[in-house]
Formats: C-alpha cells, sequence, structure tokens
C-alpha cells in the first residue's frame, strides 16, 4: 500500500481546518511533519490535493472527489480497531442538533445511551439548521439531527417525529383569553422570532405565508430562552416548538394563542452524509432516534 492511515489523517484535517498549522495541532503532531506527510502523499501520486487561497489550502477538484473515500477508509480503520478491542468499544460519536432539540431532546438522549453503552465518547454541537447540515456535509459531524428540511445531493434526509409550533404570550397579554386569532390579529401584533436559517423560522414562514410582508417582527433571536423571556417581558408574541415551551405552559408564565385557520404542524429529520462509513456507535444512535421516534 502506496499510503498510510497517517497520511489520510493529516489530508482530512487539513481539508477541516484549510491550515496545516491547525491541522497538525489537532493530531498531535508537528507543523513540519504534517506538512511532509501531506507532502509526501501528493508526491507518491503526483497530485495536488489542495489549492491555496491566501493563508487558506482549499480542496482541490480532485480533492473534493476523494475525501468522502478518505473519510470511509479511516472510519472503517477505526472500526476495525475498535472490534480488535472488543465489543464494548464504541468508539466516538459527534452529533449536530438544531436549537430545539439540541436544548430539549439530544441531551437526555444521550444520558440513555450512555447508560446502556458506557464506553462511547458523544460530543454535541447545537446550531442552526443550515450549519448543522454545512457540518454533516463536510464530514464535521456523524450525523445532525435538524428541524427544518434541508436538501443537499451529498445528504441523506430521513423523517424523525412529528412536531409543532405554537404561538404564545405572556398571560396579561390582551389576547391571552382569546378563543382564536384570524389573520387580522395576526398582522396587528409584534413579533418575536428566531432567525432567519433556523428551521423554526422556516415553518413559521411557511405557516404564515401570505402574510408575512404585513408582520411587525420587532426582534430576532438565535435562542429559544431569550425569546421566551422577552415575551414574557411583553415585548412582543412569539412562536416556538411546543417542545420549548411544556415547562413555560406548566409554570403559567407563559400562555398559548389558538390560531385555528394557519398550519404550524412540521416535521423533525436526521440527516447524514450519503457517503459516510456507519461505525457502531452511529448505528446504535440511529436505532436510539427510532425508538425516540413518537
Amino acid at each position: 500500500m502506496r499510503f498510510s492511515l497517517r497520511q489520510l489523517e493529516v489530508f482530512l484535517a487539513t481539508a477541516r481546518y484549510e491550515n496545516v498549522t491547525r491541522a497538525a495541532s489537532s493530531l498531535a503532531m508537528s507543523q513540519s511533519a504534517a506538512s511532509g506527510s501531506l507532502k509526501e502523499l501528493e508526491e507518491q501520486f503526483e497530485v495536488k490535493l489542495f489549492d491555496r487561497v491566501g493563508k487558506r489550502l482549499q480542496l482541490s477538484e480532485l480533492g473534493r472527489q476523494l475525501r468522502p473515500q478518505a473519510e470511509t477508509l479511516l472510519a472503517q480503520a477505526r472500526a476495525f480497531e475498535q472490534a480488535l478491542a472488543g465489543e464494548d468499544a464504541m468508539g466516538r460519536l459527534h452529533i449536530g442538533a438544531t436549537l430545539t432539540i439540541g436544548n430539549y431532546l439530544a441531551v437526555p438522549m444521550i444520558a440513555g445511551f450512555r447508560g446502556r453503552y458506557p464506553a462511547a465518547e458523544i460530543a454535541l454541537t447545537v446550531a442552526n439548521t443550515e450549519t448543522i447540515a454545512a457540518g454533516v456535509a463536510a464530514f464535521e459531524l456523524d450525523m445532525g439531527m435538524i428541524e427544518g428540511e434541508f436538501h443537499h445531493p451529498e445528504l441523506e434526509t430521513r423523517h424523525w417525529r412529528a412536531d409543532e409550533l405554537v404561538v404564545f404570550a405572556a398571560p396579561g397579554h390582551p389576547l391571552a383569553t382569546s378563543a382564536g386569532l384570524d389573520d387580522n390579529d395576526l398582522l396587528a401584533l409584534p413579533w418575536i422570532l428566531r432567525e432567519r436559517g433556523s428551521g423554526t423560522r422556516q415553518a413559521f414562514d411557511r405557516a404564515l405565508h401570505g402574510l408575512l410582508p404585513g408582520l411587525e417582527i420587532v426582534l430576532e433571536l438565535q435562542h429559544t430562552e431569550a425569546i421566551k423571556r422577552a415575551v414574557e417581558a411583553g415585548i412582543g408574541v412569539g412562536c416556538l416548538s411546543r417542545i420549548s415551551l411544556v415547562e413555560a405552559f406548566r409554570r403559567g408564565s407563559l400562555v398559548p394563542l389558538a390560531v385555528p385557520g394557519r398550519d404550524f404542524s412540521r416535521e423533525l429529520y436526521l440527516i447524514t452524509h450519503r457517503r459516510k462509513f456507519h461505525g457502531l456507535a452511529l448505528r446504535r444512535w440511529l436505532d436510539l432516534c427510532s425508538e425516540s421516534d413518537l
């Protein structure tokens, strides 16, 4: 074999960080050793895997084509090593989740997963749908749990579970006791919403199609808790997943507003890279997701 697994590690780390020094640091190598490994790999096969753009190294066209195969080879090698170490060796799993899922669903699932597989190492990244999808597409995340629909040629998307958004207000709001809001009510309200690019905002925009140009959006915030606090303070009304509002409704610090003429239902999704090798830890996590499909 004319290449080593270490060379693949350097190639993939450089692709991720677009910088040899940072790639070397992530692999606990010296910069000169990483540079030498990458140079040797290119010279052995007389290829160019990266293009230099300013101070960054970007994958060449060949590098982009080879990256998924390199990811798969390295993942299979790690799985083989884990198998040699025994069945309990689960390896490391890096999950990406959008904010509602990450804050209200993923953590209890991780606790349950670790209870079953104590040897597993799990990392969780929480961000909006676009960021999580980009991380899965770039092999930086093993899989994603997202709130919005996302189409990407390299990603496989599967339905996970149903969800719905709820319009809500502070208990002292003039419409708190209303039997239902119509379109004129919705247009008259000041709104506090998630930012564009989030799955929650995508579902909200779809639900209020036809009214969006006339809505008064007073705040756009990245965090659900910040939106809830702003609504509690009487700044406006919000619209978030029911999952994130259960405790607030129970305490009475927020109240739901019925909107019978609009459909706020949506789906939550799981995303994986089409060409990613599914190691034992990832397969077991996807099994857990199937069990929690409510």
